[in-house]
């Protein structure tokens, strides 16, 4: 089995370096210095306070490597449409593309029934890219659970989770997603296949919605928002929102948004992505989890005031950022 890990940063390469330890041909796109570090040491995973280190082909060219059995993407959302064109030598006929990418993914509305079914998302996709030169058909979701982070180039530390819920779009327990959660499984992972994951999907960004912008707009931690009455209103009022447009287009929530807040609580001091993104000066990934929903709403004539106040700041904090 041909693996492919495109953006082997913290959560790729942890995916990429648990798979290889179980004899998986596994290959990393990344770049810079920490695919120099891996190129030349291995990469180097750090978990449960030991260091393992395997040997992975790493490239910043995908051209070197060829199809593959199963493309993972974890990159950061809003950079894939970049490098659409650069990942098709990695595709071959029967190549499964597994979207590791946090937020609304490409295909959402593939094999999905109704009036929507087909509806490419321009605030996750511009000008259907993903949906034409990736193929809908050759999605898979994934679900991002744990966090990790590169310690030093060519080093991932596992910080806590390893639980990534897997499905096809149609919901069927397909050949290949078999095969996935089998090896997924065997590389330690908690990899349950759902018959839909748009719930697991809307689960995770339900969160990330609302604490990923609060956060980066007041450099509070998790537990801080979560606790201050006025963040946690706040949050509560975005999950509202857009639990109404999920529940519109079928999606189910097996929680209330008062667990999902303690839940988010509960993890500590935690500084959500877009936080550290701003930190240090990256793009935050403003589109892929909050102007899709604010897209989404539209589509279902859901209007989404708080959102579109947040997504409003977060902008503008943005552009003060990158000015």
């Amino acid at each position: 089995m041909k693996i492919c890990i495109y953006g082997a940063g913290s959560i790729g390469g942890y995916i990429g370096a648990k798979l290889a330890a179980v004899g998986v041909d596994v290959s990393f796109v990344a770049r810079g210095p920490h695919l120099a570090a891996m190129q030349e040491h291995g990469v180097r995973l750090q978990e449960g306070g030991v260091e393992h280190t395997m040997k992975v082909r790493c490239t910043s060219n995908p051209a070197d490597l060829g199809p593959q059995d199963y493309l993972f993407i974890t990159l950061k959302a809003h950079s894939v449409p970049a490098v659409v064109d650069a990942m098709q030598p990695l595709l071959g006929p029967d190549t499964a593309v597994v979207t590791g990418v946090n937020g609304i993914p490409y295909w959402y509305f593939y094999k999905y029934g109704g009036d929507l079914s087909g509806t490419v998302l321009e605030s996750v996709d511009p000008g259907g890219r993903q949906w034409q030169e990736l193929g809908p058909e050759r999605a898979i979701g994934c679900v991002l659970y744990p966090a990790a982070e590169i310690a030093a180039p060519g080093v991932i530390k596992h910080v806590y989770g390893n639980k990534f819920p897997i499905g096809e779009p149609s919901g069927q327990r397909t050949p290949r997603i078999e095969r996935l959660h089998a090896v997924m499984t065997e590389a330690g992972f908690d990899a349950p296949i759902r018959e839909d994951i748009r719930d697991e999907i809307w689960l995770k960004l339900w969160g990330n919605l609302c604490f990923n912008p609060i956060s980066a707009l007041t450099h509070a931690t998790l537990d801080i928002i979560a606790s201050d009455p006025g963040t946690r209103a706040l949050a509560r009022s975005m999950m509202v929102e857009s639990q109404g447009i999920a529940e519109k287009m079928g999606a189910r929530f097996r929680v209330s948004a008062e667990r999902r807040i303690d839940g988010a609580g509960a993890v500590g001091a935690h500084k959500t992505s877009m936080l550290q993104d701003l930190e240090q000066g990256r793009a935050m990934e403003i589109d892929p989890l909050l102007t899709v929903v604010q897209e989404m709403g539209g589509l279902v004539q859901m209007p989404t005031p708080t959102i579109d106040i947040v997504l409003a700041l977060i902008k503008q904090r943005q552009r003060m950022a990158q000015a």
